[in-house]
């Protein structure tokens, strides 16, 4: 008996989970699926859990990995505006976010098959944004002159907008320019270019550098002027306050020419004494020859 109730418990547990496997399937955090009812998508799942379905053949499920994914398109030759030709290779991110879209657009849901439709429309945006702009946007030796990121937005606006007429059910991510090359035919070309706009450049920054030193000269000159003349305007008024005092002393000094020499000799002492110094002197000579009689009143005192 408990032999017989075991074999039960087991068959029905075993039961139990074929009709889970029957009934039941997971979806993971990095996927999303599809439901098919006879072969038709009918459900889209884009929340990772555990949901039910009706077995096979009535339905069927599809999982897709909706991480992102890389993808670049082959090195090819484009004409810019100004008719140069030029060499450029591109990638983008992408992934899927509706998977019901996804699976009959490309053949029971084939990645394959999507990024062979993505290089066709990254081809055709990429040779016709390539042909509004001209060489100088995408090489140039004036990194404000480069457009690369605006290129690069027109690309994915348009790559975008052919996804959303298509209804595919992907989500471009990123779209950037990964490669640029020039045919030899017209490297030489742009090398001369980029030269003489180098070459504009630096001369550019030598006439600034040479007017602001013409205006710093200009500038110097001007206050130098400014201060000779406020030096010579206060030497005038010095020398006319000394010829003005030497106007009234010259009376004195007429009239008494022994206190005119007597104040010649003080100040030629003065100068001479104004340093701290040691004279040795002969005091027979003026103007020392004041010693002479300073030494005189001295000894009759």
């Amino acid at each position: 008996m408990k032999r017989h109730t075991l074999t039960l418990l087991i068959g029905t547990v075993l039961v139990l989970i074929f009709a889970l496997l029957l009934f039941v399937f997971q979806v993971r955090q990095s996927e999303v699926a599809v439901v098919t009812t006879f072969g038709k998508p009918t459900r889209n799942i884009a929340e990772p859990g555990a949901y039910l379905k009706w077995p096979w053949p009535i339905q069927r499920v599809y999982k897709f990995d909706q991480r992102i994914q890389t993808f670049e398109d082959k090195f090819t030759e484009g004409l810019t505006a100004d008719n140069n030709n030029l060499l450029t290779m591109v990638y983008l991110g992408w992934r899927i976010v509706d998977a019901k879209a996804f699976f009959p657009k490309f053949a029971g849901g084939s990645v394959q098959a999507a990024e062979r439709m993505l290089e066709g429309l990254l081809s055709n945006a990429k040779g016709a944004v390539v042909g509004r702009y001209n060489l100088s946007d995408f090489v140039n030796a004036d990194p404000e002159r480069l457009k690369f990121d605006q290129i690069e937005r027109d690309m994915r606006a348009m790559v975008e907008a052919q996804l959303s007429t298509n209804d595919c059910g992907i989500k471009i991510e990123f779209l950037g320019i990964k490669k640029l090359g020039l045919p030899e035919s017209v490297t030489q070309t742009v090398f001369e270019r980029m030269t003489s706009e180098r070459q504009v450049l630096v001369s550019r920054l030598q006439n600034e550098g040479e007017a602001e030193a013409e205006r710093i000269r200009a500038t110097a000159n001007r206050q130098a002027a400014e201060v000779l003349a406020a030096a010579e305007a206060e030497a005038t008024r010095i020398r006319g306050q000394g010829e003005a005092r030497a106007a009234e002393l010259l009376p004195v000094f007429e009239r008494n020419p022994a206190l005119a020499n007597f104040e010649l000799r003080l100040q030629a002492l003065e100068q001479a004494l104004k340093d701290r110094a040691t004279l040795i002197f002969d005091e027979r000579t003026a103007p020392f020859d004041l010693f002479q009689g300073f030494r005189t009143n001295r000894n009759s005192k």
